[in-house]
């Protein structure tokens, strides 16, 4: 099975706002970062993040998808559309230390959506029914699947680069995953 992980588009965040959970709204002319982006059009199944800025990209193309949870962006509770410069530092410093285990206020850790995700990734790949699929998320949910699939520590997880409205492509034959191609 080949399966196509594909970030939203752009967003219009000129205040550096934090977000995840929340609805951030795509850049004021979306519809051009759409006409740009690379997609097949022969996917057995495509399944999407129900945040708005994800579900916007299916629609635009016309795309047959059903959504799931677990394909959200990582909670940041209390955190989520404040600027980063306005979270307490006696929040946001543990944080910063530890992103992995320490959460935002009432939001969820980075190992939290660790297990979040992998419950969606572990059972969609075990669909037979499937050469080619479509998931279009985020760069967060992406990045814990490629550390899922090439096993590099999770501390590390920020040093992949996830580009707005780039795929990442993953062949997976008889349990064994291959990462064909990163921000095409």
């Amino acid at each position: 099975m080949e399966i196509h992980l594909i970030r939203h588009t752009a967003v219009d965040n000129p205040e550096n706002r934090c977000y995840g959970f929340a609805e951030m709204p795509l850049r004021k002319d979306f519809t051009e970062d759409f006409t740009m982006l690379n997609l097949d059009d022969n996917y057995d199944v495509i399944v999407s993040s129900p945040s708005e800025r994800c579900r916007l990209l299916a629609d635009y193309f016309k795309f047959e998808y059903q959504t799931d949870e677990r394909l959200r962006e990582m909670n940041f509770g209390n955190w989520e559309l404040k600027k980063w410069t306005d979270i307490p530092e006696e929040e946001i410093n543990p944080w910063y230390k530890d992103f992995v285990s320490v959460k935002a206020s009432d939001g969820e850790s980075l190992l939290e959506m660790q297990t979040r995700v992998l419950s969606f990734w572990n059972e969609f790949i075990q669909r037979k029914d499937l050469e080619k699929a479509l998931i279009i998320t985020h760069a967060g949910v992406i990045r814990l699947i490629l550390q899922a699939v090439l096993q590099f520590p999770l501390k590390n997880m920020f040093s992949v680069q996830i580009d707005y409205g780039r795929k990442v492509i993953i062949q997976v034959n008889e349990g064994v995953f291959s990462v064909k191609k990163v921000n095409v």
